[in-house]
């Protein structure tokens, strides 16, 4: 495996970012991981290796770089409710808007189109979390580019915010795969259910899925609610939907 962090240069300053692909084979089709609230750590590292590990150029970006070089891993206790750890995270968090997401999106895909190992041609990404939004609004941003988006637990799909995530459903051109956790309070029910609604009425050839009995998170190797027979569908939906439609 390849690994290396470094600044991709974006319109508001340097973007740290966690790159890894595979030593031999390339060139590899690009995807970008986009990171959940709690922010950069290991445990995305590591599933951002998996991913390369089966043939993919993958990009993670730590999306809080405005906020200084420092804003990005948080420790354990940013999961603790009122927390001194969640105060600082969501210091930043809570300012974040589809905007300039779009324009590091714009960033990454520069960068990748110079790339000597990352394949010509579309790329994907997938976000958890408050990054399900950014990846489903990338899709919709950047068309022509992205030819896979996934959100796996995202948060306010459905909202009557000018950003709405659901208003990128019929712009897309990729395919689309959202996937949502029965429990979820940043996605409850009647929301998943009016997405699903509008998912099909977008006329999009992707899919919505509600996985039953699991919680937001279910994907997180080091979360509470972490779901192993969920989790790993979550990577057989992922990596069929990037080998589908990136080759």
């Amino acid at each position: 495996m390849i690994e290396e962090t470094l600044d991709i240069t974006t319109q508001d300053g340097a973007m740290e970012t966690f790159i890894c692909r595979p030593e031999r084979g390339g060139p590899y089709p690009a995807i970008f991981f986009l990171m959940d609230a709690p922010g950069i750590r290991d445990e995305l590292h590591d599933m951002a290796r998996r991913l390369a590990s089966v043939g993919f150029f993958v990009l993670q970006p730590n999306l809080y770089y405005r906020a200084g070089r420092d804003m990005k891993n948080f420790g354990q206790d940013v999961l603790e409710k009122d927390s001194a750890a969640q105060a600082r995270m969501r210091s930043v968090r809570t300012k974040m808007t589809i905007p300039p997401m779009m324009d590091d999106i714009g960033a990454m895909l520069a960068y990748v189109d110079a790339h000597a190992d990352a394949k010509p041609g579309p790329v994907g990404t997938h976000g958890y979390c408050m990054s399900g939004p950014y990846s489903l609004a990338a899709a919709a941003r950047y068309p022509d580019w992205v030819a896979a988006a996934a959100s796996f637990y995202g948060t306010w799909l459905v909202s009557d915010a000018e950003e709405s995530p659901h208003l990128s459903l019929g712009k897309a051109k990729g395919e689309l795969y959202i996937s949502c956790a029965e429990h979820d309070d940043l996605a409850p029910p009647d929301m998943v259910e009016k997405l699903k609604g509008l998912f099909e009425a977008s006329g999009n050839t992707g899919e919505l899925e509600v996985h039953a009995g699991v919680h937001h998170g279910f994907a997180f190797p080091e979360r509470w609610c972490y779901d192993k027979p969920a989790a790993e569908r979550h990577w057989e939906r992922l990596i069929a939907l990037y080998r589908r439609r990136l080759g």
